[in-house]
């Protein structure tokens, strides 16, 4: 069951163990920077080679895992790493997830795959994995899956984005389901563009200005600002929050 312990008001995760999938860049390294700021221990998980100099470079407490989320294998190495080194894990965030833009008529079998197996395939495995490891170990955790607006409304050259991000919204309400009983939180957040590195190389521009003008925020999100919503959902702030999928998108998808 989800247990009532009291509200904290300062929102703390302090002393709690968290994974990060696709920490090295973008959303999954401002959640690991944040986190490490709020006194968590990371287990940074990426593909880049780099992800164990970025870890040791982001500070004390931190731990850095290279390997593909698709490899059937690499869950059980971050568990590994997380017990042995943290002696548990509290809290999961899928942040790992690419996308192809094309029309619906000319996306690739290829990119469709890929798409697919990154961006939900691979979160499905590494919650699963998680999840029956807390429930195993009678953890009272919290997972967060990153999903999209574009889980939410379509969006044009998306098909395949969009597909995905929509399974994570269900995953993520299943599991919630399933795993209440074992005191076990999961939710979703969905952000609008985020001007992460690459959110900037997409959207700096004509487009993005046209974009903007859609949006009653009148701007995009910054990585810091997901990165606090992650970290509030894995809080006892949050504790009757579960099966939510939480918009970050300043008013996109209410038109």
């Amino acid at each position: 069951m989800l247990r009532y312990d009291g509200v904290d008001l300062t929102y703390s995760i302090e002393g709690k163990t968290a994974v990060i999938t696709g920490g090295a860049a973008g959303i999954g390294y401002a959640a690991a920077k944040f986190f490490h700021d709020k006194h968590a221990n990371i287990i940074l998980a990426d593909l880049s080679p780099e992800v164990c100099n970025i870890a040791e470079k982001l500070g004390e407490h931190c731990v850095g895992v290279a390997g593909d989320v698709c490899d059937p294998a690499y869950p059980g190495q971050i568990i590994k790493a997380g017990t042995e080194t943290f002696g548990k894990i509290d809290i999961l965030v899928n942040c790992a997830g690419i996308v192809a833009l094309e029309n619906a008529e000319d996306i690739s079998a290829a990119d469709w795959k890929r798409t697919i197996d990154i961006n939900l395939s691979a979160s499905f495995f590494m919650a699963q994995a998680i999840g029956k490891y807390m429930i195993d170990n009678q953890i009272d955790g919290s997972i967060v899956n990153m999903a999209s607006q574009a889980g939410v409304i379509a969006l044009d050259k998306h098909v395949a984005y969009c597909a995905s991000k929509g399974g994570i919204i269900a995953m993520t309400k299943v599991m919630a389901k399933e795993w209440g009983k074992h005191g076990i939180r999961v939710n979703a957040v969905s952000p609008t563009v985020v001007l992460t590195a690459l959110g900037h190389k997409a959207w700096d521009g004509p487009a993005g200005d046209e974009l903007k003008k859609e949006m009653p925020s009148e701007r995009f999100a910054e990585p810091e600002e997901i990165a606090a919503c992650i970290a509030f959902l894995c809080s006892k702030g949050a504790g009757m929050i579960t099966g939510h999928n939480l918009l970050i998108d300043g008013g996109f998808t209410i038109k």
